[in-house]
């Protein structure tokens, strides 16, 4: 096995080009070298990004656009993120421990294709579109779309995830992000599930996003319930109809974190504290 260190996203791509699929992107490591040292991954050489400076920035252009090497502790910290993206500052907090955090990046937690994966649900609900680069170009899909199956993502062998770009959060909106576990921290979900709504001018909900992870294989927008959110005026005890529709929505995973049963009960309650949480937060 090789290690290889790239000093530039040009010099990355070359590697990403020579190793193909034998080769495995390496920034913080959180989960790449847990599954290396359990032997889940055999790759021939460790392509080592974590010193391209580019890809830590974060830049505002109506959207906002991260570099895929932000880390987790970087949006928690950030006055941007904090006052545009909420739920994702949240989700970035409850991340594993201060160790992941300070050096676990967003583009590793997404490409990871984990079920569990915090950052997700908040940057779904935020519209958020990808660019996955390679030495042929760049194309730019919609986060809902990388995500294929629990482990696989859309990212071809020879591309590395450069940017996510999302939409902030509009006037008279909110969002807030949930995160279900057995302890208050360092803890993978149980169940996570983001929010985000706008009111219209009769104070009833106008839009709704909602997104989970650690439900089904991966994580994902559920409309079904954005549907049934629309309309409801947002107060305690409405929102029972969209709670059936979320349970109907998914087929839960069962593993050893929780069964498919207990998540199915769980949901409900979820939503409900997430979207009543989100109109806390409305903002003029």
């Amino acid at each position: 096995m090789q290690f290889c260190r790239a000093h530039s996203l040009d010099e990355a791509l070359e590697l990403l080009g020579q190793w193909g699929g034998d080769g495995c992107l390496l920034a913080g490591g959180t989960d790449v070298m847990v599954q290396y040292n359990s032997g889940a991954i055999t790759p021939g050489a460790f392509i080592h990004i974590e010193g391209i400076e580019p890809l830590s920035a974060i830049s505002i252009n109506g959207r906002t656009t991260l570099g895929a090497l932000n880390t987790h502790a970087k949006l928690a910290a950030d006055g941007d993120i904090a006052s545009r993206h909420p739920a994702v500052a949240r989700a970035a907090r409850l991340v594993g421990g201060w160790q992941t955090q300070t050096v676990g990046t967003v583009g590793g937690n997404l490409c990871n294709g984990s079920p569990a994966a915090d950052l997700a649900p908040p940057l779904l609900i935020a519209d958020a579109h990808v660019t996955l680069t390679s030495l042929n170009g760049e194309r730019r899909l919609p986060l809902d779309d990388f995500f294929i199956d629990r482990r696989a993502t859309a990212r071809r062998p020879d591309e590395l995830l450069t940017l996510i770009d999302l939409d902030p959060v509009p006037p008279r909106g909110g969002e807030h992000y949930v995160k279900l576990g057995r302890r208050g921290a360092m803890d993978v979900a149980i169940v996570g599930l983001a929010a985000r709504l706008g009111l219209g001018d009769d104070g009833n909900i106008a839009f709704a996003r909602v997104a989970v992870c650690s439900v089904t294989a991966t994580p994902r927008r559920i409309r079904e319930v954005e549907a049934a959110l629309v309309g409801v005026p947002l107060e305690a005890g409405a929102f029972a109809a969209a709670g059936q529709a979320l349970v109907a929505a998914v087929s839960p995973i069962d593993d050893a974190r929780a069964t498919a049963s207990y998540r199915r009960r769980v949901l409900p309650g979820l939503l409900e504290r997430a979207v009543l949480r989100c109109g806390e937060d409305i903002r003029p």
